[in-house]
């Protein structure tokens, strides 16, 4: 299967449109882990079960909660493509629960 590519503005994780079109300002996208799970972006606030904790390296990934698919921060960061990195199931499961909290905690 040949890699799939989001679209990306210079090395700039926030500008990326994912394969299946959303971005940011549409259904949003998601910062987790190297397994796909959302991460908790309180500073100093303990982490809510159901959500990573921030990685201790920084070592981001980008998650669209519309298709599953997961993008590597640095690799956009160094090379300025969106590679899709792996795909995660979003139907079902803790990475779907962990999104549902992470827009409940977002509101």
């Amino acid at each position: 299967m040949e890699t799939e590519y989001a679209t990306v503005t210079g090395h700039d994780v926030t500008t990326i449109t994912c394969v299946c079109g959303n971005t940011v300002s549409d259904e949003g996208l998601i910062q987790a882990n190297s397994e796909g799970m959302p991460v908790h972006l309180g500073e100093g606030t303990p982490v809510p079960p159901g959500l990573a904790e921030w990685p201790g390296d920084e070592d981001l990934y980008t998650l669209c909660p519309a298709c599953g698919r997961v993008y590597h921060d640095t690799v956009i960061e160094e090379t300025g493509t969106a590679p899709v990195a792996f795909t995660v199931d979003v139907a079902a499961g803790p990475i779907a629960e962990a999104i549902r909290l992470h827009w409940e905690l977002d509101t």
